[in-house]
C-alpha cells in the first residue's frame, strides 16, 4: 500500500490539471509559452501519475483495468475480470 500522502499529493495534482486545463489550452494555442511557464508547476498533466485504484501503487499499472500488475493478477485469478483468464497452452 502506498502512502496515503503520495495518494492524496497525486489527486491534488489531479485537481490542479482540471483547474487549469482550459486555460492551458488556450495559452498554448496562441504560443504564449512565457504564460504557461506562470501557471503553477502541477497544472501539466505529465505531472499526474498513474496508480492503481485499488493499492495506489504507482510501478506496475496496467492502464487498461486501472490497476498494479500484483492486483491485477489477484482480480484475474479470482475471475472478478470479466473476459480475462489465466493463459495454457
Amino acid at each position: 500500500m502506498a502512502k496515503k500522502a503520495w495518494i492524496a499529493r497525486n489527486e491534488k495534482r489531479k485537481r490542479t490539471v482540471e483547474k487549469y486545463a482550459e486555460k492551458r489550452a488556450a495559452l498554448k494555442e496562441a504560443g504564449d509559452y512565457e504564460g504557461l511557464q506562470k501557471l503553477p508547476r502541477n497544472a501539466s498533466p505529465t505531472r499526474v501519475r498513474n496508480r492503481c485504484s485499488i493499492t495506489g501503487r504507482s510501478r506496475g499499472y496496467v492502464g487498461r483495468y486501472g490497476v498494479s500488475r500484483i492486483k491485477f493478477r489477484e482480480l484475474a485469478l479470482a475471475g472478478k475480470i470479466p473476459g480475462v483468464r489465466k493463459a495454457s497452452w
